[in-house]
C-alpha cells in the first residue's frame, strides 16, 4: 500500500496556487521521515476548491501505473466529500441548481474516473494541530502543507 499526501495553498488575489504530494511507501521508516521528497506544482487560474482538485489529480497521475493499493491523505471537506456527492452529479448531468453546467464538472468527472481506474480511497486529516498533538501521519502531511504554503510564499504571487 502507498501513502498518499496532497495540500495545496492559494493566492485568493492572483488566483495562482501551489500543490503538493509527498509518497510515502507503507514500509519506510519513520527516521526516513527526512529524506522524503515533497513534489511541488503551480497552477494557474485557480480557486482553493480548484487547486485540491487538480493536485489530487495530478498526484494520482503520477502513480497510477502502480498495482498497489493507494490511501489518499486530505484535509480538503470537498475531495472527501466527493464520493457522496457523485451519483446526484451524474443523476443531474453535473449541472447546479440553477441549471448550469458546475465550474468544476470536468474535473470531478476525472476525480471519478481515476477513482474507478485505480485502488483508492480517502482519509481526511485534520490540519494544523500543535505539534505534541501530532502522530505520524499528521507529520507527514504538514510537510505538504508546509510546502505548499512556502512554495507560494517564495513565488511571490
Amino acid at each position: 500500500m502507498i501513502r498518499l499526501f496532497s495540500d495545496g495553498s492559494v493566492n485568493t488575489q492572483t488566483h495562482v496556487g501551489f500543490g503538493a504530494y509527498l509518497l510515502v511507501p507503507e514500509n519506510a521508516p519513520l527516521e526516513a521521515f527526512e529524506t522524503l521528497h515533497v513534489k511541488v506544482k503551480a497552477f494557474h487560474q485557480t480557486s482553493s476548491t480548484k487547486l485540491e482538485l487538480q493536485t489530487v489529480l495530478w498526484a494520482l497521475d503520477e502513480v497510477k501505473s502502480s498495482e498497489e493499493e493507494i490511501t489518499l491523505y486530505t484535509d480538503s471537506q470537498n475531495i472527501i466529500g466527493l464520493p457522496n456527492r457523485r451519483e446526484r452529479f451524474e443523476r443531474m448531468d453535473y449541472a447546479t441548481n440553477q441549471k448550469k453546467r458546475h465550474e468544476h464538472a470536468t474535473l470531478y468527472q476525472a476525480f471519478y474516473r481515476m477513482m474507478d481506474e485505480m485502488k483508492c480511497s480517502l482519509m481526511k486529516v485534520k490540519g494544523h494541530k500543535h505539534t505534541c498533538d501530532k502522530d505520524a501521519i499528521d507529520r507527514y502531511f504538514t510537510l505538504v502543507d508546509r510546502a505548499s504554503r512556502e512554495a507560494l510564499r517564495k513565488s511571490g504571487l
